[in-house]
Formats: structure tokens, C-alpha cells, sequence
């Protein structure tokens, strides 16, 4: 499976995974909201790469770059374009945006429906 069809297996996943229990901003209508710094983690975590940010109005903004490219799986939070600045950030500024149980929820649940639908990380 080729990295861009990884990407899209696990984004499909990841917004079945995202919940009130993996970020407090968590809504049906807006799903991907506050999900960016834990799901930059969990990306890492299973597709390696760095996890770079953007300033927003709100705050920062975590994504990731794998292989060369920019990887945002909650740019659909915002009604505006993002102007990305993709600076160097760490796992460390990136767990500021969440918590242990946010994290942990997010990586089980993922991981359940990885072990159904199958894995991204298979190349």
C-alpha cells in the first residue's frame, strides 16, 4: 500500500476514533475539534516522521510531516485555510494540547479499528 493510501486508510480511522473521550472540544458536528496535538502523536507513533506547528488565533496548531510531506488530519476543524508555517516541534509541546487518558483512549481505540479494517502502517 503506498504512503498516500496509508494516510487515507488511517484518516478515515481516525475520525472514527475521535470522541469526547480523546479531546474535550469533541463534537458530531465538528468531530475533528482539538484532536490536532493527540492525533499528531498517534500519527507519529504509527507512521514516524516529525510533528511540526503552526500559530493560530487559538493556539498551536500540531500536524505532521512523513517522508517530506505535510499530514494534517484535523485541518477540517477550521472554517478558514491555514497559511502553515510547519515549525519544528516535539512530542512534548504536542502532549500540552492533551492528556494521558486523551492519548490512550485515542491509541486503543484506533488500534480496535485497525485490527479490523487493517493497518496503515502496512506497506
Amino acid at each position: 500500500m503506498l504512503l498516500d493510501e496509508r494516510i487515507q486508510t488511517l484518516k478515515d480511522q481516525m475520525h472514527k476514533a475521535w470522541s469526547i473521550k480523546t479531546s474535550s472540544k469533541w463534537t458530531k458536528e465538528n468531530p475533528a475539534r482539538g484532536q490536532c496535538g493527540v492525533t499528531a502523536l498517534v500519527v507519529q507513533d504509527l507512521l514516524n516522521g516529525d510533528i511540526v506547528k503552526t500559530p493560530l488565533t487559538e493556539g498551536w496548531h500540531f500536524y505532521n510531516v512523513i517522508e517530506g510531506s505535510r499530514y494534517d488530519f484535523t485541518d477540517s476543524q477550521f472554517e478558514s485555510p491555514i497559511h502553515y508555517e510547519n515549525l519544528p516541534s516535539t512530542r512534548e509541546e504536542a502532549f500540552s494540547d492533551t492528556n494521558t487518558l486523551q492519548y490512550n483512549h485515542l491509541k486503543q481505540s484506533l488500534s480496535a479499528l485497525i485490527k479490523k479494517d487493517g493497518s496503515p502502517t502496512q506497506g
